[in-house]
């Protein structure tokens, strides 16, 4: 387990952190080497919201290279991650094979995005909780420092 005495949010199991890790890294390398190599020697071939996509993806996977150190600093980007596949999953995918509209590209994109059920079994929800849901909120202001008298 990992656990910080001066820290009050819950310990993490040592194996969650290092499938973090693990899965950080196949998100750097994996997804980085196919998105980089697309911006940088095949650009011509994307349109604008294409570019836009490969793009934003591209700083994705170079931010994951902080995931592999910091697996839990960096568990917002797997939040995202795991928000965007499952949103594209639900209203995407999910509304195509619906109305009978699934086509060879969206069920692509489908087994690009699936495993992304796996973060749900590996991510640590009560730390999750604990940090981003339960933890108060930052002070808005600055409070007031009392008057010299």
């Amino acid at each position: 387990m990992i656990s910080d005495p001066t820290h009050p949010f819950p310990p993490v199991a040592l194996w969650r952190v290092n499938a973090l890790r693990f899965l950080f890294l196949l998100m750097a390398f994996f997804m980085g080497s196919m998105l980089w190599m697309q911006l940088i020697f095949d650009f011509s071939d994307l349109s604008a919201m294409g570019g836009v996509a490969t793009s934003l993806l591209a700083a994705l996977s170079l931010l994951s290279l902080l995931g592999i150190r910091y697996p839990l600093k960096m568990l917002p980007l797997m939040l995202f991650e795991m928000t965007w596949k499952t949103v594209w999953l639900t209203c995407i995918a999910g509304r195509s094979w619906m109305a009978g509209t699934w086509s060879p590209e969206i069920e692509g994109i489908f087994y690009q995005c699936i495993g992304i059920v796996i973060v749900f079994v590996i991510m640590p929800w009560r730390y999750v909780w604990a940090t981003y849901f339960a933890s108060p909120m930052e002070p808005l202001f600055r409070p007031r420092e009392a008057p010299d008298a």
